[in-house]
C-alpha cells in the first residue's frame, strides 16, 4: 500500500467509527459538542501515533505469550504522559474529558491498531497508520459533535447561531445513538459510491 493510502484508509475504508465501529464509549459519551469531539479525537490520535511507533520498534523482541500485556503497558504509558501534559497545559480540557482520558488505554482502536498493524509493519508505516486512523477518528467525533451541538443547543464550537434552546435529547445519550446511527448510514452510503 502506498504511503498516501496508509493515511487515507483511516478516513474512508477503515474509518474507526463509521466502518469498523470501534471506540464507541468515547464516541457516544464525549461528543456532546464539536469541541469535545475534536479534543477527544486529538488525545486519542496522540496516543495512537506514539504507541504505534514504540510497538513497531519493540514487537520483534516481545515474546508472543506476553505481547498484549506489553502493548497495554506501552499504551498506558502514553496515556499517562497525555494526562500529565493536559493537566499542566490545558486543565480545562482535562476537566471536560475527565474519566475518558484514562479509558484510552482500553480503547479498542489503539490496541487493535497495535496488534493488527504496528506489530507487523515498519516504524514509518505504523506512524502513517496512526496518523490516518487518528485523523479518521478525530473527524468522526468532531462531525458527531457538530451535529449534536447544532441540534441540541443551536450552536457549533460554542458559537450560537440559532436563537432559543435546541432539542435537549441530542445532548443526552439518546441523541448520541440517533446521530451516530444516521451518520453511519449516510457515511456508508456515500462511501459505496
Amino acid at each position: 500500500m502506498s504511503k498516501f493510502g496508509l493515511i487515507t484508509k483511516g478516513l474512508l475504508k477503515e474509518n474507526p467509527t463509521f466502518v469498523l465501529v470501534l471506540g464507541m464509549c468515547p464516541t457516544l459519551a464525549t461528543t456532546t459538542s464539536a469541541m469535545n469531539g475534536l479534543e477527544m479525537g486529538l488525545a486519542t490520535m496522540f496516543v495512537l501515533i506514539l504507541s504505534n511507533i514504540v510497538i513497531s520498534l519493540i514487537s520483534p523482541v516481545v515474546p508472543d505469550k506476553v505481547h498484549i500485556p506489553v502493548y497495554i503497558v506501552v499504551i498506558a504509558t502514553f496515556v499517562t504522559v497525555l494526562q500529565l501534559l493536559m493537566q499542566a497545559f490545558v486543565p480545562e480540557v482535562y476537566e471536560t474529558l475527565g474519566l475518558f482520558i484514562p479509558l484510552i488505554v482500553v480503547n479498542c482502536i489503539v490496541l487493535g491498531r497495535a496488534e493488527a498493524f504496528a506489530s507487523k509493519n515498519s516504524v514509518g508505516d505504523s506512524t502513517l497508520d496512526g496518523i490516518g486512523i487518528g485523523i479518521g477518528f478525530t473527524l468522526s467525533l468532531t462531525v458527531i459533535g457538530i451535529v449534536r451541538e447544532i441540534l441540541g443547543s443551536g450552536s457549533v464550537f460554542g458559537w450560537k447561531f440559532i436563537a432559543g434552546d435546541g432539542i435537549l435529547a441530542f445532548v443526552m445519550a439518546p441523541g448520541a445513538f440517533l446521530v451516530l446511527g444516521y451518520l453511519m448510514v449516510l457515511f456508508n452510503k456515500l462511501a459505496k459510491r
